[in-house]
């Protein structure tokens, strides 16, 4: 929550799968966990506490999540971590 990342994981340095790839919607299947992460963080930045009922009003952990998305497409791409931007 906020600066801080909740992993039980030993490293964020892993790769791991997009939503949109587990989805069939997306060909790049990995990416790096703590990019993803850190678009979560800017994300959270920008919404302060109203981060969380926001991520879960747009669908929570899932493809349908726009703030998802975004985090996939920034851990991607180096950029776009806002939803609906690139």
């Amino acid at each position: 929550m906020g600066m801080v990342i909740l992993h039980t994981g030993d490293t964020l340095d892993v790769s791991c799968t997009t939503y949109e790839h587990r989805a069939g919607r997306c060909e790049h299947p990995r990416v790096r966990l703590g990019d993803h992460e850190r678009a979560h963080v800017f994300q959270y930045m920008v919404l302060g506490p109203l981060f969380l009922p926001v991520y879960l009003l747009c669908g929570g952990v899932s493809v349908r999540n726009p703030f998802e998305r975004a985090a996939d497409r920034y851990a991607m791409h180096g950029r776009g971590w806002w939803p609906g931007r690139s």
